[in-house]
């Protein structure tokens, strides 16, 4: 059994931001629920979120989060007075706790699940009482060095503004990430002291008191990448999406030009999806088999089912069924629902409506808390006015009707099946099935009428 600790306390100067820094998002997570989202696969039985700056913003922000599988609770640390400092604050809900501590960075997301496993299993296998995860950097300026005799055992760590000029040479860095056997560790915490130049107690610090203590190196060093400011949260975004797009495209999916695609982490997609260029997947979207998405459009949370198209639109929070035809330049919005076999086209916006099958809104229309039944036509330039100045109100189209062009259907209104709208009118009342409605004025034609001529001596 393992437990987890985040370190979440931190305020994140550098990122120049009100929001906490693992609060910031990253590919449709926040920094911090791609931490917990790591953890799935070694499924522990405690997870406790260290808190401190902020802390009610973090505690509300992931308890909105409804897809964390691993239940975690939160630990106050109520002064950042280092790592050390923060593990300590576990101690008394981890009292009875008998076996390893696996000790993570809120800011550190990119870590694979495998490289987490690797970690726990050499920690079991060699009977460590502390195992950390560390990597080989090309430039390790800014981080912890670890010192190893020739089988991995821990000598020293040393961080960054603590390391003489020649320690700083050793491209060997703790990547922040610990294994601990528990019962070992509890006894070491409390013999911490800040004898550092930050006068902060460092979780490192117990590697002086713990015997064996083993290094393990991770295979690709941008996984321990931390984020600390904006920069490297770029970073952490371009390395992240590379990873996604690897995956989509090893599984079936076509990428025409992955370098102008963005798809969030969460997004889920079926082989034989067809992405263009300038195509962004966000949040908790799912794409079916057959789909051609872009290009220049955006999906964010909606579902498509097999063989829908997207040219150039919009669609947040809605779902779209088989065989329908999104854009150019419509937008789906606020849980509207398309059925199969529609067109929705040029310059249309839904909103917060249900279309049945084989419904077609073609062109320059506005359907707002609208619900149409099947084999609806939507003529040029209908809207539904459904906001009176106080309250929305609904409107029902039965099956079978067509509008004309132009037409206005008040809310709250009831359109019967079989029903034909003629052009232009604005329609206040509800109406039977099967009638033609005609809602406008009269023309009025006055042969021979021409503006009269203003008198000569006014001017022109």
């Amino acid at each position: 059994m393992v437990a987890v600790a985040i370190l979440a306390a931190g305020r994140g100067t550098r990122m120049k931001s009100s929001l906490p820094k693992v609060l910031h998002p990253l590919g449709g997570r926040s920094i911090v629920e791609q931490v917990l989202h790591s953890l799935h696969s070694i499924s522990p039985t405690r997870c406790l979120v260290i808190v401190g700056y902020q802390a009610d913003q973090v505690k509300a922000s992931l308890a909105k989060v409804d897809n964390i599988a691993i239940p975690f609770e939160f630990v106050e640390q109520t002064e950042q007075l280092g790592t050390g400092h923060a593990i300590q604050q576990v101690m008394p809900y981890l009292k009875n706790f008998t076996d390893d501590l696996l000790v993570l960075n809120g800011d550190v997301p990119l870590l694979r699940p495998e490289t987490l496993q690797q970690l726990l299993q050499t920690h079991k296998e060699h009977q460590n009482a502390a195992t950390i995860l560390t990597a080989q950097l090309p430039n390790p300026q800014g981080y912890g060095r670890v010192f190893c005799d020739e089988s991995n055992i821990v000598q020293q760590i040393v961080e960054d503004r603590d390391c003489s000029t020649g320690q700083k040479q050793n491209r060997r860095i703790n990547a922040g990430v610990y294994c601990f056997r528990w019962s070992d560790l509890a006894d070491v915490l409390p013999r911490l002291q800040p004898n550092n130049n930050q006068k902060e107690y460092y979780l490192t610090d117990t590697v002086n008191f713990l015997d064996p203590v083993m290094a393990v190196d991770v295979e690709d060093y941008q996984e321990i990448l931390g984020i600390n400011d904006r920069q490297q949260l770029a970073t952490a975004f371009s390395i992240l999406q590379e990873r996604v797009k690897s995956k989509w495209m090893a599984a079936g999916v076509t990428l025409i030009d992955p370098a102008s695609i963005t798809i969030d982490d969460t997004v889920q997609i079926q082989p034989d999806v067809i992405i263009e260029p300038q195509t962004h997947l966000r949040g908790q979207t799912v794409i079916q088999s057959g789909c051609r998405i872009g290009p220049g459009s955006l999906v964010e949370n909606s579902h498509l089912d097999e063989n829908v198209s997207v040219l150039y639109s919009v669609i947040t929070d809605s779902k779209v069924a088989a065989n329908t035809r999104i854009g150019p330049y419509a937008h789906l919005r606020g849980h509207a629902t398309v059925g199969t076999g529609c067109k929705i086209g040029n310059f249309v916006e839904l909103k917060n409506s249900q279309l049945g099958d084989r419904t077609n809104v073609a062109h320059l229309s506005y359907l707002g808390d609208a619900t149409l039944g099947t084999q609806v036509n939507i003529g040029a330039g209908t809207i539904t006015a459904n906001y009176d100045g106080v309250q929305k109100h609904p409107t029902k189209i039965g099956d079978r009707s067509k509008t004309g062009a132009n037409s206005v259907l008040v809310a709250p209104l009831t359109i019967g099946n079989d029903v034909n709208i003629a052009a232009g009118s604005a329609v206040t009342e509800d109406t039977p099935d099967d009638c033609l409605v005609i809602g406008r004025a009269r023309q009025v034609v006055k042969p021979g009428w021409r503006l009269k001529r203003r008198n000569q001596g006014e001017k022109e």
